[in-house]
This record gives C-alpha cells, sequence and structure tokens, in this order.
C-alpha cells in the first residue's frame, strides 16, 4: 500500500492507494496522528475518486481540506493543472496556479433558518455535509462543539463553528469536526461560517491554521486555499 502525509493550513489527511477497500477499522488505524484517510479508489491523469475516512473510522460526506488535498496529490503525480476530485455523488471541480494557491468549486450551499437547542442558537448549514454555525467567541468551541455535534437534533452528528464577524468579509472561527474533535482549519467550515454570516461575496475566514478565503455567489461557492505534502 502507497501512502504519504499532506496538511491544508494545519487539517492533516494520509492518502493512501491500498491493494483493497478500507473498512472502518483499517481506516481508523491508518488514521493516526492525522485528521483522517483520504482513501483512492479510481484515478485517471486529471481526476480522482476518494473516500474520506474521520479518524474515529467513520465516513465523511465531504471535505474542502480532504480535496484540495486529492487535487494537489493528483498534480503532484500527473502534473495536471485541472483535477476533478469526486467523492461520493459530490464533485469538486480545481484548478491549480503556480502560486501554490488551488481554487474549488465546492458548489451547492443550503443556509437554514436559526435554531436554538440547549441554550446554544446556530445556523444549519448544509455544504454536502452538516454544520451548525453558532455566532459567538471562537475561545468557547471546547465547550459548545461536542454539546452539538452528538445533540439528538443532529442523528448522524455535525460539524460545528464558532464564529465572530471582525466586519464586512472577515470573520475568525474555530472548529469541532464531527468524528475529529477541534481541527486547525476546514474547508468546508469555512463555507459554511461565509455562508451563514454573509448573504454574498468574498469572505475571508481566519483559522487558528490560516485563512480560507470564500467566494459565494447565487447559492453556491468556491474555496480558495493551499494545500502541502509532509511526507
Amino acid at each position: 500500500m502507497r501512502s504519504s502525509t499532506w496538511h491544508a493550513l494545519g487539517n492533516t489527511y494520509r492518502v493512501v492507494e491500498p491493494d483493497g477497500r478500507l473498512d472502518a477499522v483499517r481506516a481508523a488505524e491508518l488514521a493516526v496522528g492525522t485528521d483522517g484517510v483520504l482513501e483512492v479508489i479510481g484515478m485517471t491523469e486529471s481526476s480522482v475518486d476518494v473516500v474520506i475516512w474521520n479518524p474515529d473510522g467513520s465516513p465523511a460526506e465531504l471535505s474542502g481540506n480532504g480535496t484540495r488535498i486529492a487535487a494537489a496529490w493528483l498534480a503532484e503525480r500527473t502534473g495536471a493543472s485541472r483535477v476533478t476530485v469526486t467523492v461520493g455523488s459530490r464533485v469538486v471541480e480545481t484548478t491549480l496556479s503556480g502560486t501554490g494557491e488551488i481554487e474549488q468549486l465546492i458548489g451547492e450551499v443550503v443556509v437554514g433558518a436559526a435554531e436554538t437547542v440547549d441554550g446554544i442558537t446556530f445556523v444549519p448549514v448544509s455544504v454536502g455535509n452538516p454544520h451548525a454555525v453558532v455566532l459567538g467567541d471562537p475561545a468557547t468551541i471546547g465547550v459548545v462543539g461536542p454539546k452539538l455535534e452528538a445533540h439528538a437534533r443532529f442523528p448522524d452528528r455535525t460539524n460545528v463553528q464558532v464564529a465572530r464577524v471582525d466586519g464586512q468579509g472577515e470573520v475568525t472561527a474555530r472548529v469541532w469536526e464531527r468524528g475529529v474533535g477541534e481541527t486547525l482549519s476546514s474547508g468546508t467550515s469555512a463555507v459554511a461560517v461565509a455562508a451563514a454570516t454573509h448573504a454574498g461575496g468574498e469572505v475571508v475566514v481566519h483559522f487558528p491554521g490560516g485563512d480560507l478565503r470564500v467566494d459565494l455567489a447565487d447559492g453556491r461557492a468556491t474555496l480558495h486555499g493551499t494545500a502541502e505534502r509532509v511526507d
């Protein structure tokens, strides 16, 4: 089995090409020390099909950072400047620039009406995976995150963000990822936070691991960020 480790603003994934398909137990073993596993199940010169596994062995519907890493991984191998990344039914088109920035067409974002459970008010957002965005002090993520992740409101659990709007087009946030815990950054979380706090336009989301830029237009999102090989 071939593997390599990559990170996107501190969010670390192991990219693996297994001899056979992974199961939850083996995926959890391979994920030790990372934020997840990207299992490559098919590829061409300019496209890659992956399964995303959380460290606890549960599957993830989508990962912005993970798909960006998958695109960078394939580009390193084939030299492609445009890479299509498929995760289940979700297709993410990516463009790699010479500066290291990667543009991702994440697609549809659905923002729901604000809800309150157990005294916590949040905005539910779907980015192909579930999110609960709380407006408040990002430092409270360690308390708010686990409470919402496993709340009965979310039978399949949810990703959680606590965000503070710093001004038009600028937000600071911290992330509690479903099946992972707190992470330094998250691509789909950046999209969720931007969509929950802005009706459209460009939004820069500041995470502990670095900044991600989101462009919102007509209910769809484009994400800009980087990805680098660790080993």
